[in-house]
């Protein structure tokens, strides 16, 4: 075959392979959130992807959203513009969450860092999970010296493995904050 012909053959297959990468991407997606240790679904034909708790979908048909705590443009310009956490199939996105009191950073770290942890457990139970099912954390905070107030905090809201997590010196947050904890959980 000619370097043309070959090029040309390609071109013509490419359609074809973009029309599939929905489904392959869908494929990865639920390989790569397999449990390395072999505590997953056995690998035989009874067992299905809706058995597995994943979310099914068609080529280029994308997953149901759902809102917690939802917000639209047509609450007006009084309400701040994101919804507390979307539901995409059997992962839940929350937004970011401060740990303020009347609108104020609490008097120490440790305060605040309770405030926004419960704020993320009570959405997190609002959408009907727990802590637990947090895969990863990203903290933002003013002041990387509050680090270790935080994570004595932090490590008290978990009875299992502590999810990926993320500690990022973000400088001045909203409302002169701490902390801000956004995060992504999976039902299991």
């Amino acid at each position: 075959m000619s370097p043309t012909t070959a090029s040309a053959s390609r071109r013509a297959a490419l359609p074809a392979l973009l029309a599939g990468a929905p489904l392959l991407l869908g494929l990865l997606a639920s390989a790569s959130c397999a449990p390395a240790n072999g505590d997953g679904p056995p690998d035989d034909d009874s067992s299905s992807a809706e058995a597995a708790g994943a979310s099914v979908s068609t080529v280029g048909q994308a997953p149901a959203r759902s809102y917690v705590g939802p917000r639209s443009p047509a609450d007006g310009d009084g309400v701040l513009p994101f919804s507390g956490a979307v539901w995409v199939g059997n992962t839940l996105y929350l937004s970011g969450q401060l740990g303020l009191e009347n609108g104020r950073p609490p008097e120490t770290a440790e305060a605040e860092a309770v405030r926004v942890m419960d704020n993320v457990k009570n959405l997190l139970e609002e959408a009907g999970l727990t802590m637990d099912d947090l895969v990863v954390v990203q903290v933002f905070a003013s002041d990387v010296g509050d680090y270790a107030a935080f994570n004595g905090v932090y490590r008290t809201y978990f009875t299992s493995e502590y999810p990926a997590r993320a500690f990022i010196g973000a400088g001045t947050l909203l409302f002169n904050a701490r902390f801000e904890v956004q995060g992504i959980a999976a039902r299991r």
